[in-house]
């Protein structure tokens, strides 16, 4: 992975900035006169006038699109027999429905409602409606600023005889030169919160687009499995009641009734278990809808109603960083935290503020319009540190750091991606191959099963040989009940890792570009 690293050497960050401070301050010792103020006010108007304290961001550089595995997965997952094959197609745009191509119109449905009724995305929404919001008030600052006022006094003071009035009535403005970036780089930063936002607002939708599906596939597995018990109790029951035929007709020993009995008993322990994951598995599925588990149930899904996708698009490295809304979510934060060190910076320099007034007081509210009332302010204000016992340098020392740290989540947050997006792939694969082992042991254990109940009709074997055979067959069943589901589930779990093609959902118009 390649990640650029956007710190410069720390003398270096401030880079045209901080010798020009000294500078300043040393205007500030030797000259005390008007004139050179003014004179520096003008300078630095001309100076600075486009200039912010701090580095401009850059993005890190995408990495290389090496691949996301040492050993590239082939281009075809195709189990040898027993399943279906998938077709991994680098470069493939991921659908921005993609549990659309699981063909199953009741999960079409249920993610279209799921989506309107979150409430986690109905709070994302709100947070990025406030992030917004703070932008343009941070904006603001740039502009002059104009206010309004209008007072009464009445005093008397100490021996007069009688209390004086005095009626003022005055509009202001003030204006704040940006001289050193402060607000701009609040405004960056503010803007890079939002978009950090934007992609919270993504991510919340990926996840829960991502965890609808998870829970309906295994609403459906579950449902399969628990189906596949049931008919194995069924056939354990039919298998105790001929060896109770058999007891009574002398072939068979008690023993084997015991057995046949605890073989039933234990089989029977086995679906509370699986109703218990059945029944979180919908009520999770009916939170993330937005409904209470008491006034609405999912739909009853089967695992035959799924078709395993034939193709699965590959994002290429370079194009995922820019593609998962948590990794972009990072890269907001980085920038954000890059402009805090400019506004850090910006605190060790002056701040310049313009301000103007033009008002009426009068002592006599009938002559308050008059022109003779009128007066006017204009004033410079200069305000500059001087000494803070090393808080501002501290401070701005601690944006840097924060900004280091921040660059580290980024990064990390690329390599958990790309494993992520590993691990997935490699799951596919070998869940092929289990696919195909898994059909051919329930194969095998379907036919020996047949020839185990002709053999312990025909008394040619125990009942211990049969409940053995009825064994191999239920878990060869369940297990291959389970490998295909596992297979639907790593396949959603590739299309969310991949980013999930949120960018052309038309369900996150809010979300940035």
């Amino acid at each position: 992975m390649a990640v650029s690293k956007i710190i410069p050497e720390k003398e270096n960050i401030f880079k045209g900035n901080e010798g020009f401070g000294k500078e300043l301050y040393g205007i500030q010792k030797r000259h005390k006169t008007g004139r050179i103020f003014k004179a520096f006010i003008g300078l630095t108007s001309l100076l600075l006038a486009s200039c912010a304290a701090g580095p401009d961001f850059q993005r890190p550089s995408p990495p290389g699109d090496l691949g996301y595995l040492k050993a590239p997965p082939p281009g075809v997952i195709a189990p040898k027999t027993g399943g279906q094959d998938q077709n991994i197609i680098t470069g493939q745009e991921i659908s921005s429905k993609w549990w659309e191509l699981f063909h199953v119109p009741e999960l079409d449905n249920l993610l279209r409602d799921t989506v309107r009724m979150s409430r986690t995305l109905s709070a994302a929404r709100a947070t990025l409606a406030a992030a917004r919001e703070t932008v343009t008030a941070t904006k603001g600052g740039l502009f002059p600023q104009a206010d309004f006022s209008a007072g009464f006094d009445r005093r008397r003071a100490s021996g007069a005889t009688q209390a004086s009035d005095l009626y003022s009535l005055s509009p202001s403005a003030s204006y704040k030169l940006d001289l050193f970036g402060n607000i701009r780089r609040r405004v960056e930063q503010q803007q890079a919160l939002a978009e950090f936002q934007g992609y919270e607002l993504a991510a919340d939708y990926l996840t829960l687009t991502g965890d609808a599906v998870t829970q309906a596939i295994t609403i459906a597995s579950l449902r399969s499995q628990i189906k596949a018990l049931e008919d194995v109790i069924s056939e354990d029951e039919r298998n105790l009641s001929l060896v109770r035929l058999m007891l009574e007709a002398g072939k068979v020993a008690r023993t084997d009734l015991l057995t046949a009995e605890t073989q039933l008993a234990s089989d029977r322990t086995s679906l509370p278990p699986l109703r218990q994951q059945l029944s979180v598995a919908r009520h999770s599925l009916s939170v993330l809808a937005g409904r209470t588990t008491a006034e609405w149930s999912p739909p009853d899904f089967d695992l035959t109603d799924f078709n395993l996708p034939e193709d699965l698009p590959l994002t290429l490295p370079s194009k995922l960083v820019r593609q998962r809304p948590d990794i972009l979510a990072a890269e907001a934060k980085l920038h954000a935290d890059s402009a805090a060190i400019g506004i850090a910076a910006s605190q060790l320099y002056p701040d310049i503020t313009l301000s103007g007034s033009l008002g009426q007081q009068s002592i006599d509210a009938g002559s308050l319009f008059r022109h003779t009332s009128r007066f006017w302010d204009i004033a410079a204000d200069l305000t500059g540190p001087i000494f803070h016992g090393g808080t501002l340098k501290a401070q701005k020392r601690a944006a840097v750091d924060t900004f280091k740290a921040s660059l580290a989540t980024y990064e990390q947050t690329v390599l958990q991606a790309f494993q992520q997006v590993a691990d997935t792939l490699r799951a596919l694969s070998n869940e092929a191959e289990q696919t195909a082992a898994s059909k051919q042991l329930l194969d095998t254990a379907s036919e020996a099963l047949a020839l185990q109940r002709l053999s312990y009709r025909s008394g040619k074997s125990d009942i211990l040989q049969l409940i053995n055979a009825e064994r191999a067959y239920q878990e060869a069943r369940l297990g291959y009940t389970r490998v295909n589901a596992q297979r639907l589930l790593d396949t959603a779990q590739l299309f969310v890792v991949l980013g999930g093609g949120w960018r052309r959902s038309s369900d996150l118009t809010d979300a940035p570009e």
